[in-house]
């Protein structure tokens, strides 16, 4: 799947349009689907058993298309994406939602760009600018909402802390990845992912966990689901939209997977969403917005990693980079 040369169309067709919506809607089911599968799973053992399965499906995609594995930097590269985006952060986000809801969770995972944005200042890919600031100061008043609505509900602030710092780690690995030469997608993926499940698997040892395959039918539907859907999928339609879209506009699936995770949690497995908290999931959506989307300044794919998808890299509106525009998405 090559990028066409030139600049992608600004409207999308109905089918670029579809694909879009369907990242948003199985990347805002993920989080539910976390959730049920660690209410009986143990959580290090419940994330190495998703990505085990999910990087052996896309090895086998990228033999049977004779696709090539990275090699050299390119390989280091994804096993260091791999370590970072899918060993350290989910090993954080996974326990965590155990106590954490699926719309509080999927509301502070989508503050991820704008800590891409802070992670590429300090990193000197990216320079200070003021919106950048405004924005974080906006999403951190409504985090500190979402955060207060949620201890009065009884959310331990140590899960909800846990969270941020599997955010942290995702953005960190979005800044990291634009100096990782650039590689196939499905094969870059399928050696992150493959990366990551070894190191939750080997935390999973160290803590003593429980391995088990599912009992319940639910269980299994919401593994198979992180599988199919939420990894295999998510990423094909990804790759789909950003290939005849801009890689600015397909970025917004970050900003809306929490309208789908919030409703949905509340109609599925019955969370309770008070006033405060949508209040303050709003307040934080509009600081990521100003910050990481609101057209003032040159725009940055990087800083728009979806939750659970590579970000873009710097393949913006030009010639050049919608050329190379391959950049991996989970």
């Amino acid at each position: 799947m090559t990028a066409t040369p030139g600049a992608s169309p600004a409207a999308p067709d109905r089918l670029t349009l579809a694909a879009f919506l369907g990242v948003v809607v199985f990347g805002g089911v993920n989080a539910i689907a976390v959730k049920l599968s660690v209410e009986e799973l143990a959580p290090f053992w419940s994330a190495g058993l998703r990505f085990i399965v999910a990087g052996l499906l896309l090895v086998g995609i990228v033999l049977l298309t004779r696709r090539s594995f990275p090699r050299g930097r390119s390989l280091s590269g994804a096993a260091l994406y791999g370590t970072l985006a899918f060993a350290a952060s989910f090993a954080f986000i996974y326990p965590a939602l155990r106590e954490v809801p699926a719309g509080t969770a999927m509301v502070l995972i989508s503050l991820v760009p704008l800590l891409t944005f802070g992670f590429a200042i300090l990193h000197g890919q990216e320079r200070f600018h003021v919106q950048g600031l405004i924005g974080a100061l906006i999403a951190l008043g409504g985090v500190a909402v979402v955060v207060a609505d949620q201890l009065d509900a009884a959310v331990p602030l140590s899960s909800l802390l846990l969270i941020l710092v599997g955010v942290a780690f995702i953005a960190e690995s979005g800044v990291i990845l634009k100096w990782v030469p650039r590689s196939d997608p499905f094969a870059t993926n399928a050696v992150a992912m493959l990366v990551g499940a070894v190191i939750l698997v080997a935390l999973s040892i160290v803590s003593g966990e429980v391995w088990s395959l599912p009992a319940h039918p639910a269980t299994w539907a919401s593994l198979a689901y992180l599988v199919v859907f939420g990894s295999i999928a998510m990423f094909g339609l990804y790759l789909f939209a950003l290939r005849r879209w801009t890689a600015s506009a397909v970025s917004y699936v970050t900003l809306l997977m929490p309208l789908v995770t919030v409703p949905l949690a509340a109609a599925l497995i019955a969370e309770q969403v008070s006033l405060w908290f949508l209040v303050g999931g709003a307040i934080a959506l509009l600081g990521v917005y100003v910050g990481a989307f609101l057209k003032i300044r040159p725009r940055r794919s990087s800083a728009t990693s979806a939750p659970e998808c590579l970000p873009i890299d710097a393949c913006a509106e030009s010639e050049a980079d919608t050329k190379l525009a391959t950049r991996t998405a989970a």
